[in-house]
């Protein structure tokens, strides 16, 4: 019976790489001219979120998200969130509706065809590269300065021990929230390390829980209120991921 599960999961795990390559192909062409300026990055985003459904739907999975508070369309967001799966990525664009480009990591630009327009938008980071977490920082800069938002998993990828419920948050987002002064949106995903962990032969398609936090504000704060704030906005998703659990 197990051969029999571990044999299905590697088929759905496959459909699912397809399902994100095949969107990206079809619609080749509009992606190319939407990601050659940076002033057409809003129209992209839309591109984005319409593969990302295709994509969740597609592999069996059921968004479901509840709103503490109304997302404000015509301000800029530091997002974050607790990052367990590949399908942060997709969900996150499912969830939120402004323009926001990702500060991640650099091996997704490896994945073929998604990795092509993955490093065309996204701001890359190499966690071994003290020169590259500066890039990465003066990047997100730029960006927030033109009004787009930036959403960043602040546990700097997904923890190796997958027992951990939430690991320790960096500084990289707070630091630029407050030196922009635009507010936190602290997000909660509930079932996606259950849906599709990196443990290959696991995940189930069902229903995917997120939580959209009241936002955190950060007007009139300094960089002395920096750990303050990061403790702050991890306090509230872990708080909320353990009162799940008991339920």
């Amino acid at each position: 019976m197990s051969i029999l599960k571990n044999i299905l999961i590697l088929f759905w795990r496959i459909w699912f790489y397809i399902l994100m390559g095949i969107p990206i192909i079809i619609m080749f062409p509009i992606l190319l001219v939407f990601t050659s300026r940076e002033q057409w990055y809003p129209q992209f985003f839309v591109v984005a979120r319409f593969w990302a459904k295709i994509v969740l739907y597609g592999s069996g999975f059921y968004p479901k998200v509840t709103k503490e508070a109304k997302i404000d369309r015509t301000k800029s967001y530091m997002f974050v969130a607790n990052h367990t799966s590949m399908t942060d990525i997709m969900f996150m664009l499912y969830c939120v509706k402004n323009p926001f480009v990702f500060v991640g990591k650099k091996e997704l630009a490896k994945i073929p065809i998604f990795g092509f327009f993955y490093k065309r938008t996204c701001i890359l980071v190499d966690r071994n590269s003290q020169r590259s977490r500066k890039e990465v920082f003066d990047r997100a800069q730029a960006r927030l300065k033109n009004g787009t938002s930036i959403c960043i998993f602040p546990e700097g990828g997904v923890p190796e021990d997958e027992s951990i419920l939430l690991d320790n948050f960096k500084d990289g987002a707070f630091r630029l929230a407050i030196d922009h002064q635009i507010p936190i949106l602290p997000l909660t995903f509930f079932d996606n390390k259950k849906r599709f962990s990196y443990t290959f032969f696991s995940g189930s398609p069902g229903v995917m829980r997120g939580y959209i936090h009241a936002e955190i504000p950060t007007i009139g704060m300094t960089h002395a209120n920096k750990k303050e704030l990061k403790d702050n906005t991890k306090a509230i998703i872990l708080k909320t991921l353990e009162a799940d659990l008991k339920k």
